[in-house]
């Protein structure tokens, strides 16, 4: 697993290192049990804060996807998967609370919402 992290980017660095971790648990590169880097040795490879570091690993730890030993290290989550998916459905039924919220006020019909709902998402197929 490698990780890239830019200073330029507009998101903070302990946020790039926790997308990156996540996604790379959810593709299978990372699989459940399997050991990521120490705080201290990703710090050093990538040259940056050993704090911003561990910001990334406790976001990762409260979302599940990562679980800490003292003295062992941290390991891949066995329920991550799960979990994430769970949160990403959340976010979307909130999203389309919104847009249906919106329709309904400007009076575009169910059929129309779920014609650009398809249209949108079979855009990038």
């Amino acid at each position: 697993m490698e990780i890239v992290v830019s200073n330029k980017a507009s998101r903070p660095l302990y946020e790039q290192i926790a997308t990156q971790i996540k996604t790379a648990i959810m593709s299978g590169e990372l699989k459940a049990g399997e050991p990521i880097p120490s705080v201290r040795a990703l710090a050093k490879s990538l040259h940056i804060s050993i704090l911003t570091v561990q910001k990334a690993y406790s976001t990762l730890q409260e979302d599940g996807f990562i679980e800490t030993t003292a003295g062992k290290g941290c390991y891949v989550s066995a329920q991550n998967q799960d979990f994430y998916l769970e949160e990403q459905q959340k976010k979307i039924e909130e999203r389309f609370s919104e847009a249906i919220e919106i329709a309904r006020a400007s009076g575009i019909s169910f059929d129309k919402l779920i014609e650009l709902l398809t249209i949108l998402y079979e855009e990038d197929d």
